[in-house]
């Protein structure tokens, strides 16, 4: 779609992509609910957590963790206390730099995260078949199916 597309055509296509993602998260939420008590943005914490970068003691400060799970800085720190309190991350400050709260997870949080990776990749899985079956979002399912991750 170009720039210049009517906005009623970028109208249809935003709800197109809206509904995706609705009814993506809603069956990852269900299946992660279920099988892990785990919400979707609870698994997408812990997910952004273990894949830490190399920053100032290897982990990543709250405004990070904000930004890699989309959320609000209050938000955030509500959803971090909640994992904290069952043991599934740590906050702490970092002696090389004190400008910021830091955050982990736990070997706890990991075994969990590593139990509910599966039923959270099934549930994507069976979610983009049943996506690709709605015409309006069977395109967005084939793009979702071959976007290559940038390194």
């Amino acid at each position: 779609m170009s720039r210049s597309a009517p906005a009623c055509v970028l109208a249809r296509g935003w709800c197109a992509l809206s509904a995706l993602h609705g009814r993506i998260e809603t069956h990852i939420e269900h299946a992660l609910k279920a099988g892990h008590d785990l919400s979707v943005r609870e698994f997408s914490v812990l997910m952004a957590l273990s894949e830490q970068h190399d920053g100032p003691c290897g982990h990543l400060r709250m405004h990070q963790v904000a930004d890699s799970v989309v959320l609000s800085q209050s938000a955030t720190t509500h959803l971090v206390t909640r994992l904290e309190e069952r043991g599934l991350l740590a906050r702490y400050l970092c002696p090389d730099d004190r400008r910021g709260i830091y955050t982990n997870v736990t070997p706890d949080g990991l075994a969990l995260l590593a139990q509910a990776r599966p039923t959270h990749d099934s549930a994507l899985r069976e979610a983009l078949q049943n996506a690709a079956k709605i015409p309006e979002l069977a395109p967005l399912v084939t793009a979702v199916e071959t976007l290559v991750p940038s390194a």
